[in-house]
């Protein structure tokens, strides 16, 4: 199977849980987008990734994690995302030490989270993003700009860690039928939403 290089386009509040995130991510090549539902302390550790300005006066856990891996020489060598169940995405960290490659899994934000600090590429493969992926047309003026639009760092940061995510995450789309779901999508794609758009994908996924 065939991997596609990812990166982040940006992280963007959810319409639907509160204290929860959709962090999008974008082909290298491409115009598909892969929105991920995450929460409130995987978007700010992700965040202050990003903003390299930024640097909190205790290390984060992931910043932990990074100084760890520095003092015993192992390194964060790429993160393949390469399972989609259910809606949830499992992902692993290829790390090395002393020559030997290792495979650990990991869940998706963390691991993203861990792969800014390392500088390490994000990948999945072709088959997660031809399933899950939500293909959008960009105007000229927007391929030319190329700019993380929807990475909001400060709004994030002062959000803090302790926000609790409590909502129905089916959002009410099991009762909706396909055509529904697809009319649904179109719609929260055009307005860029993105998860609301990653929520009806994962059900319309449920049903293929």
């Amino acid at each position: 199977m065939s991997l596609v290089r990812l990166k982040i386009k940006g992280i963007s509040y959810s319409q639907t849980q509160n204290g929860a995130y959709a962090l999008i991510l974008n082909e290298v090549d491409g115009d598909r987008k892969l929105p991920i539902v995450i929460g409130a302390f995987e978007a700010q550790s992700i965040a202050i990734a990003l903003e390299k300005e930024i640097k909190p006066p205790r290390p984060l856990t992931h910043d932990l994690f990074k100084n760890f891996a520095d003092r015993f020489n192992i390194v964060i060598k790429q993160v393949i995302i390469h399972k989609l169940v259910d809606g949830v995405f499992y992902s692993s960290i290829i790390s090395e030490t002393e020559e030997k490659e290792e495979i650990i899994d990991a869940r998706t934000s963390d691991a993203i989270a861990l792969a800014l600090r390392f500088n390490a590429p994000i990948f999945t493969y072709k088959t997660i993003l031809d399933k899950a992926g939500i293909f959008l047309k960009f105007s000229s003026k927007d391929k030319e700009g190329d700019e993380d639009d929807s990475i909001m760092v400060n709004e994030i940061l002062q959000e803090g860690e302790t926000v609790e995510i409590s909502a129905d995450p089916s959002g009410g789309y099991r009762e909706m039928t396909l055509e529904e779901l697809n009319k649904e999508l179109d719609s929260a794609v055009a307005n860029e939403d993105y998860e609301k758009a990653a929520k009806i994908r994962d059900e319309i996924s449920k049903r293929s």
